[in-house]
Order: C-alpha cells, then structure tokens, then sequence
C-alpha cells in the first residue's frame, strides 16, 4: 500500500483547489458525499470495504464521523487515511468536544501530513448522550473557534504566543478545503443563520446541512442566507430513514428535523420486503426537489451505504 502522506515543506499555491470536493464546487457540478462512522473497535474492514465498493465511484468524497453521539470509536482521522491510500477522498470530521486547542491545532497537521484536505469543523454533542457520561468535555474551542484556528495554521502560525508575545511561526503550513454545518429547519433558525455568518467569516468555505425533508422551509432558508450575502456552496443533508418509527423518533429526539406525514405514511404502509425501496425512492425524491436550490446533497444511510447508488439514480443524476 502506497501512502499519499506529504511532506510539511511541500509548497502549496493558495489560489489553487485543494482537494476533489473544492474542485467540483468550484467547476459548478452538482456534487454528492456520502458518510461513514468508524467501528467500536479494531474491525475496520467492514467500513473501509462499504467505502470501496458502494462510495468510492459513486460520490465525490466521504465523510468520516468523529465519535459521533459521543460514543468512543475509531477515530476519525486514521479512517479518513486510509481512505486516502484506497483512492477515495475523505471528509475529516473534527469535533471540539474532546480535544484542547494544543491538540486541535496538532491533529489539523497530522492530518494536513497524512493527505487529508477537507476536514469538518464540529462542536460535537455533548458527552451525557453518549456511552461515557462520567467523561470530562473540553470544549475548549467551538466550531468557530476551530475554524479560526484552521485558517491561522493555513497563515503561518499557531493560536499561541511565543516569550516575546509574538505569534508562533509554523515550518510549513497546511492548506484545508474548510467546512462547517447548520440546521436549516430549526424552530429558531436565526440563530443558525448568526451563527452561519460567524462561521463563513470565521473561513467556512462550504455548508453542510443537518437532515432536511421539508423543501419548502429549505427553500426558505437558502433565499434568507443568500440575501445575507453568505453564497458559499451548501450540500443539503439526507439521512435515510429505514423504518417510520426511526422518523417519528427524530421528530421527537433530533432537535431541528422534521420528518412530514408523508413519508411517515410511505414508510407505515411499505411491506417489510418494500421498505428498503421506499427508503431509496423518498431519498431521490428528496434530492430532486432540493437540487435546484443548493449545490449538493450529503448522503447519510447509516451503514446502508449500498444504496448510495439507487438514491443516486432516484435522483436523476
């Protein structure tokens, strides 16, 4: 296995694309990502292959969770490596949940060294949802604060101060693809668009969004952040529903998603045998009435990854 990994020194021109994903943004494709989340344990084989067989020529990159839900897995980092050697573009998730800015900052050049370029910047649920409850949460940085300490590395430098006061100067600087989330059907959604702004000038250069299956109120939402003047790229977010009960319990769990009736009643109605098609066919149906109004759509099937393909299709493109 050959690594991708580059040297500190390798100069890199700030005008160029870093990666696939910025790229494709930039070429004005309508892009697709897809998702993965690391195993609680060693077995890694079974999310890698799922990435190579069902993701790897079907999306153009794929993110890796970071201990999603606050349950302790693989992390995030070493999966997205080796997604790197395997010919497939990751989407390195960070959160801020776990890590002190010190450890941030030297993740963000680990992970600058190993070939990863697009990273997400998250803040992470809070340790009380997870299976660690009695875990202390770091918190240290938020995503704002995460994605100001992306862009200073990319300027030379670290957060810290040198004895003199003067800021720290790096021996070569990484270059990341920087992205960032928001919840477009919150009950409260100006917030989300505040706290969007803060992002964006913070050096957000794309938006992924949480589930939406309400197009209308999306529709919104893009027009309101247009008119603010953030036009960077939004992927819309999907998150295959499997059963109807899966739905209603994010309505009643997953603050800022709404499942509507309809696909409720699609999901209720389908015989077992039938469920996994619907499922396929609400996504696609999702993705065509969104298209138009974004420039992507992020994926998340929740280990069903072998239906990326048919969405795909579903979905007319």
């Amino acid at each position: 296995m050959t690594t991708t990994a580059l040297n500190e020194n390798t100069p890199v021109n700030p005008n160029e694309p870093v990666s696939r994903l910025q790229r494709e943004f930039q070429a004005g494709h309508f892009v697709v990502s897809g998702e993965i989340g690391p195993p609680k344990g060693t077995s890694i084989e079974k999310c890698l292959h799922e990435a190579e067989e069902y993701l790897k020529h079907t999306v153009v990159a794929v993110n890796v969770t970071d201990i999603q839900t606050a349950v302790m897995r693989t992390g995030s980092m070493a999966i997205s490596h080796m997604l790197v050697d395997r010919g497939i573009e990751p989407i390195f998730q960070m959160v801020t949940r776990d890590r002190n800015r010190l450890a941030l900052q030297s993740d963000l050049l680990s992970a600058w060294c190993l070939g990863i370029r697009n990273v997400l910047a998250l803040t992470g649920d809070h340790v009380a949802m997870g299976d660690h409850a009695d875990a202390k949460p770091v918190f240290d940085l938020d995503s704002v604060g995460l994605l100001r300490a992306m862009t200073t590395l990319e300027n030379g430098s670290d957060m810290g101060l040198d004895a003199k006061g003067n800021a720290n100067v790096l021996e070569g600087s990484p270059k990341f693809f920087k992205g960032c989330c928001v919840t477009p059907c919150a009950d409260e959604v100006e917030p989300q668009i505040l706290k969007l702004q803060m992002k964006v000038a913070a050096g957000a250069q794309y938006v992924q969004t949480q589930a939406v299956y309400e197009p209308a109120a999306f529709e919104k939402f893009m027009t309101e952040i247009r008119k603010r003047g953030i036009n960077v790229p939004v992927l819309v977010g999907i998150v295959q529903l499997k059963t109807a009960g899966m739905g209603k319990y994010m309505n009643t769990s997953v603050p800022g998603v709404k499942v509507p009736d309809w696909i409720l009643k699609k999901l209720t109605d389908a015989s077992k045998e039938d469920r996994q098609k619907i499922s396929i066919d609400i996504c696609g149906q999702l993705v065509r009435e969104m298209k138009d109004m974004c420039q992507g759509a992020h994926l998340m099937t929740l280990g069903w990854d072998h239906c990326v393909p048919d969405i795909i299709k579903a979905a007319g493109l």
